[in-house]
């Protein structure tokens, strides 16, 4: 509704999306790392009770997520 598309359409439709491709790979990149964070147990489960803990916590397996 007036925003631009970051995800392209299917290839089948009739009339092209035109979309931004830089946009979707960033969002796609952003979307692999939480799906990677899941993988640690740690931040699925939330043992952290502290926000600053948790989020600490969070910004390290991004961190090794990412590299690997």
């Amino acid at each position: 509704a007036g925003t631009p598309p970051a995800i392209p359409g299917r290839v089948n439709r009739k009339r092209p999306i035109r979309h931004d491709r830089r946009r979707y790979r960033d969002r796609w990149r952003i979307e692999a790392v939480f799906c990677r964070l899941k993988y640690f147990r740690r931040i699925a489960t939330r043992y952290d009770k502290l926000a600053k803990n948790f989020l600490s916590a969070a910004a390290l397996a991004a961190a090794v997520a990412f590299w690997l």
